[in-house]
């Protein structure tokens, strides 16, 4: 991948003062950069995105009009990724227009709203002029007269289906009569938009996913977690407050349970222990992710709690890790242009199961969403494919969480059934070959817990 962007440490040094206020923590943490400088880079991203993403895909696609259309606070899944930073809402209703005049002209980007869209999209609609708007609208599109005109519906993807029924029924309403029958879904157009990234995107999220895996393994330490003490849910509320203290926010709850050995759970019965609480010999899966610079991660990693006496996590756990590694390898190589998620989650689970390695694969698309759009291999309770966006083909140049759960068969005793590894780790598709963002777990965090700390379960 072509560098284009300079790491983030190395931009704060760039661009901001000696005094500038730059959110840190006594923990060693990598720097995020404050809110102004996040909504120069997310402004520069997104201009860079317009220019170059919307010329060539709506002419894969055979689009020469795509309209956008929010009201304020419903604002359209795709709208929200072409706002700018400093845009938190639509404001009254923002419609945005593309107008594709060719490769020599180019793509025409324009607001017919009330207000500029920042620098991005030239407000076109003086409403003093012609108080009307819809009719504005329509007087853009009747000049142009495009020979298709896209409007954001679809069936499979939430993200490409903004448009209300009142405000399509208002468009279609007033716009020419010939030009009714050249409305079309922008479904692929704005998957394609959602989906695909830059190369400058590609660079950031390196930096994105480094704040995410320094945050799971700060939490995954005895400074946090207290065998015996610390409950599950104790530990997703630190996680929750560490990324609200950090100046992030998350897209989805942190989620933690753990898998125990038979051995384990026999002793908690027995003893009729809080199954809630975490206890040396624990193997504990988080489900974690944050939002930065408009890009989401999505990370499911394990930890093992040592018990007195242990350097090292059990020999089995490593072989149950390894199996869930062999999973993503037999997944990430099944990546082809053009193949659809279905015939992946196939070609995956056969390879799987022919090696003793139990499948659910529930990888998705990632991106300016969490569960993004373009082309979804499985989903947890369908593993025999997903109608609509699991047909999609996949496409170079797009970002996935390879998430999925390897039941892997030990020979050691830690369990008579198989160990369940489940791990989520981001990255990009470049057209040939799979990129994990940063490393991906091929080792489990060891958390030893402080000198002379007791476990409940261990004291009995």
């Amino acid at each position: 991948m072509k560098k284009i962007f300079i790491s983030l440490s190395l931009l704060l040094l760039t661009i901001c003062p000696v005094n500038a206020q730059v959110i840190d923590d006594p923990n060693p943490q990598p720097r995020i950069l404050p809110l102004r400088e996040r909504a120069k880079q997310m402004d520069e991203m997104t201009k860079y995105r317009l220019d170059t993403l919307i010329p060539a895909l709506m002419r894969r696609e055979r689009i020469s009009a795509w309209v956008i259309i929010s009201r304020e606070y419903n604002e359209d899944p795709v709208m929200k990724t072409m706002l700018p930073a400093t845009w938190l809402s639509a404001r009254r209703r923002t419609v945005l227009i593309f107008l594709d005049h060719g490769p020599d002209e180019g793509v025409e980007r324009l607001a017919v709203s009330r207000y500029d869209v920042g620098d991005l999209f030239k407000g076109s609609w003086n409403p003093d002029e012609f108080p009307n708007q819809w009719r504005r609208i329509a007087q853009i599109l009747d000049d142009f007269d495009p020979d298709t005109i896209a409007l954001d519906y679809s069936d499979d993807w939430a993200h490409a289906d903004g448009l209300t029924y009142s405000e399509q029924r208002d468009f279609v309403s007033n716009i020419p009569d010939r030009l009714r029958t050249r409305i079309i879904s922008a479904e692929r157009l704005a998957v394609g938009w959602l989906e695909t990234r830059t190369d400058r995107e590609l660079d950031l999220y390196e930096d994105v996913m480094e704040i995410a895996h320094s945050i799971i393994a700060e939490g995954f330490s005895g400074k946090v977690i207290t065998p015996g003490v610390t409950t599950s849910e104790d530990l997703v509320w630190w996680y929750r407050q560490r990324i609200n203290d950090l100046g992030l926010s998350t897209w989805f709850h942190t989620s933690i349970d753990m898998e125990r050995s038979d051995a384990s759970k026999a002793n908690i019965e027995k003893n009729n222990l809080d199954p809630s609480v975490l206890y040396k010999g624990d193997l504990v899966h988080i489900d974690f992710g944050i939002s930065y610079l408009g890009l989401q991660t999505d990370t499911q990693q394990l930890a093992y709690i040592l018990q007195d006496g242990e350097s090292d996590a059990p020999e089995d756990l490593k072989i149950a890790l390894r199996g869930g590694n062999i999973l993503q390898d037999m997944l990430t190589g099944n990546f082809l242009v053009g193949r659809t998620g279905n015939e992946i989650l196939k070609l995956t689970r056969d390879q799987a199961i022919a090696n003793d390695i139990g499948p659910i694969i529930y990888t998705h698309p990632i991106g300016l969403h969490g569960h993004a759009a373009g082309t979804t291999i499985g989903l947890w309770d369908q593993q025999d494919g997903v109608p609509g966006s699991g047909n999609y083909p996949m496409h170079a140049d797009t970002a996935y969480s390879i998430e999925l759960t390897a039941e892997v068969k030990v020979p050691g005793g830690w369990s008579k059934d198989p160990v369940k590894v489940k791990l989520e780790q981001d990255g990009y598709f470049d057209g040939t070959s799979f990129h994990y963002f940063g490393d991906r777990q091929t080792k489990l965090h060891i958390i030893d817990p402080k000198p002379g700390q007791p476990d409940e379960q261990n004291s009995q």
